[in-house]
């Protein structure tokens, strides 16, 4: 089998880069302001001058819900491949990416990728497997714009169940001396967000330095622990200890300015809504360490 898999990666190696799949809309600034305000970022240079943020490349050529089949696509070849030899199950291991220019508004851009490599069978802790590597790269016309090397586990699933940890265990943050102080404010029932002793701004997560300013003066205030939902997710697999599926985690929003995640207690999955109002609750898992967490208000 080991041969039959690698002589396949050889063959579809040799193919070098597929054709190109072009963009299904040139960079557009709707778009762009979709982006920036997901990811809470303000820089106005995107919008000022036409500009998309690097780490946008890949969103223009996402093929969508409901993708037809691209036969040009390498990474989608050698997975059929390992597919067929009984390795069906996949997870992402590390992404590379790298940017030569911006894009700007009105280009369209096109992306061709090639397999660069297939390594195994490897044994790992989620089953034996092949780890399959693609390059893909970014075009607007000939020009190259970005590239990325992208990695994945394509595995069988191990026969015997991984061990879990006991219920009673749960996952501890690692404290450092940038978030000590919220830590410090959840064992007393406080949730404190940090904020910046030069300019005054809030930011969460916290952080050494200051995103607006780049002072080194990290202070903290208490919020008012409401909030709203602004986005979530229903966890239901891969367990998590100390908790029963499902396990709803949100997103929220607060009338300070900036947005924590959290489990939401005490709530039926099926009645979440984005906009709910919460208030902050805190479980004590023991003498060290205070969680916060969300009910709807």
């Amino acid at each position: 089998m080991a041969e039959t898999i690698t002589a396949a990666a050889e063959r579809i190696k040799a193919l070098g880069e597929g054709p190109p799949r072009l963009a299904r809309d040139p960079v557009n600034l709707p778009m762009v302001r979709n982006w920036l305000e997901a990811m809470g970022d303000a820089n106005p240079v995107y919008e000022r001058d036409g500009l998309a943020p690097p780490a946008m490349t890949q969103v223009w050529t996402m093929r969508g819900l409901h993708p037809v089949a691209d036969p040009g696509d390498r990474l989608a070849a050698m997975s059929t491949v390992l597919d067929e030899a009984g390795f069906t199950s996949v997870v992402a291991t590390d992404c590379e990416q790298t940017y030569h220019r911006y894009l700007r508004d009105g280009e369209r851009v096109a992306v061709r990728s090639r397999l660069t490599d297939v390594a195994g069978p490897k044994r790992t802790s989620l089953g034996e497997g092949w780890f399959v590597t693609t390059e893909s790269t970014w075009y607007v016309d000939a020009e190259p714009v970005a590239t990325m090397l992208f990695r994945v586990l394509k595995f069988r699933p191990a026969e015997t169940p991984v061990a879990t940890a006991p219920p009673a265990d749960v996952l501890r943050p690692v404290v450092s001396a940038d978030t000590a102080f919220f830590w410090a404010g959840t064992a007393v029932g406080e949730l404190r967000v940090q904020s910046c002793g030069a300019c005054g701004a809030l930011r969460h997560p916290p952080g050494p330095s200051c995103p607006h300013c780049g002072a080194l003066r990290p202070e903290y205030v208490v919020a008012s622990g409401r909030g709203e939902i602004y986005s979530y997710v229903v966890h239901h697999h891969p367990p998590l200890p100390g908790r029963e599926p499902p396990v709803v985690v949100v997103l929220v929003e607060l009338p300070e300015g900036v947005r924590m995640t959290g489990e939401l207690l005490g709530c039926d999955p099926a009645l979440v809504r984005i906009g709910d109002p919460v208030r902050v609750d805190f479980v004590r898992v023991d003498d060290e360490l205070t969680l916060p967490a969300w009910r709807l208000s």
